[in-house]
């Protein structure tokens, strides 16, 4: 059941200011491709602009040390060891980085949640059927608590022919917050590997890498930490770390993980390097008030939009954490319950509410995730409120 205020929060003086966002919309859909604040815009125009005023200098002088550098602030942020971090354009490439190191072969199984994201399931079903190895899935039902969870999981390892075991720290679909140290301590038990999709952790979790164990974490900071998009760590525990290969060789190929993973030629580099930026930024505003400030705006807004749909209190699920910034709402029976379903029903809404909302499809139904961030108001989401029945119904 949902523990959503009665009272939205109150904003953070100046918030707003830090963004370039069209006023004119309502932009409730922070999670999938966040929001770059105009501080962290800037510096990364600087390093384009330095980028073009001598190419040659920029590329050969000095990158991978500036790399480096960038990668240790950020890796300190996020309580990881820098040896073992590297830079990857998102969360998605970090876990196709992994799968092609495993070196698996017929026989051998990827075992995943029901709640995984759309685009790794795409990667593991691809490695599988390179390797002959087999991809499955368990489900765990939204309602399960930390322990079901743990042992769903338990259940379904298979010693000798899991190879990994995948799992997300908040799931995309269902913004759910799983255990994920328990996690990995019960696959360690089995003697299983486990890769940790931790997308929407940075900047949103006070999160502690090498706490939570796992073989491999990867997360975005284009999300919730302010860094540009294309901004990603991928996290590989000293076992791991020779046998990871990247997905194009490059001349740093020889000196091994992380920056035969991180240095791709002429990539743009401006997003990494400005990165550290978006956490001055989130440090500017105050972490943990921000990260508080977006936990109860998005809880006011499921319960003021729930209200709307006719949802009752025990339809307003928990993510199951204080800091998690994106809530669910079942929608009604038949609503977008397939993905052109749900892609009509986001387009409509932009068209007509010119509003921008996260509608999927999960386990045969539709749903809307919510998300808050500091530039969000309260009467964004009772618009919403107002306004979205009427939609569903045409």
């Amino acid at each position: 059941m949902s523990d959503a205020p009665s009272l939205p929060p109150e904003p953070i003086p100046g918030a707003r200011l830090f963004f370039s966002l069209d006023p004119a919309v309502t932009h409730l859909n922070h999670g999938s491709f966040g929001t770059v604040p105009i501080t962290v815009q800037r510096a990364q125009q600087r390093l384009r602009d330095e980028t073009e005023t001598n190419p040659q200098r920029f590329y050969t002088v000095g990158l991978t040390d500036r790399l480096t550098h960038a990668r240790r602030f950020l890796a300190a942020f996020l309580g990881a060891d820098p040896e073992g971090t590297a830079l990857v354009g998102n969360a998605t490439t970090g876990a196709a980085v992994v799968l092609q190191s495993l070196g698996l072969e017929s026989g051998d199984e990827v075992l995943s949640t029901d709640h995984g994201y759309g685009a790794v399931a795409f990667a593991v079903e691809r490695e599988c059927r390179r390797t002959g190895a087999v991809a499955r899935t368990v489900s765990v039902p939204l309602t399960s608590s930390d322990e079901e969870i743990v042992e769903i999981i338990r259940t379904g390892l298979r010693p000798g022919r899991t190879k990994l075991l995948i799992v997300d720290q908040i799931t995309s679909p269902t913004a759910r917050l799983f255990p994920v140290e328990a996690i990995v301590a019960v696959a360690r038990e089995f003697g299983v590997p486990v890769f940790v999709d931790a997308a929407h952790a940075p900047g949103m979790l006070p999160v502690e890498v090498d706490r939570i164990g796992a073989d491999f974490w990867v997360g975005n900071l284009h999300k919730w930490a302010y860094a540009p998009r294309g901004t990603a760590v991928l996290v590989v525990a000293p076992r791991w770390r020779a046998r990871i290969e990247p997905l194009v060789v490059s001349w740093e190929q020889p000196t091994g993980f992380p920056l035969n993973v991180e240095y791709q030629a002429t990539l743009d580099y401006s997003g990494w390097l400005a990165a550290p930026v978006g956490i001055f930024t989130l440090r500017n505003l105050g972490v943990d008030r921000v990260r508080a400030h977006n936990a109860a705006l998005a809880a006011y807004g499921q319960r003021v939009v729930g209200a709307a749909l006719g949802l009752g209190p025990a339809d307003l699920l928990d993510p199951g954490g204080p800091t998690v910034s994106m809530r669910l709402l079942p929608l009604p029976e038949g609503v977008a319950a397939t993905f052109p379903d749900a892609l009509a029903l986001r387009q409509r809404a932009a068209d007509t509410l010119n509003a921008d909302i996260f509608v999927t499809p999960w386990n045969d139904r539709g749903w809307l995730r919510l998300s808050a961030q500091v530039y969000n108001r309260a009467e964004e989401y009772d618009r919403l409120a107002e306004s979205l029945p009427g939609l569903i119904a045409t």
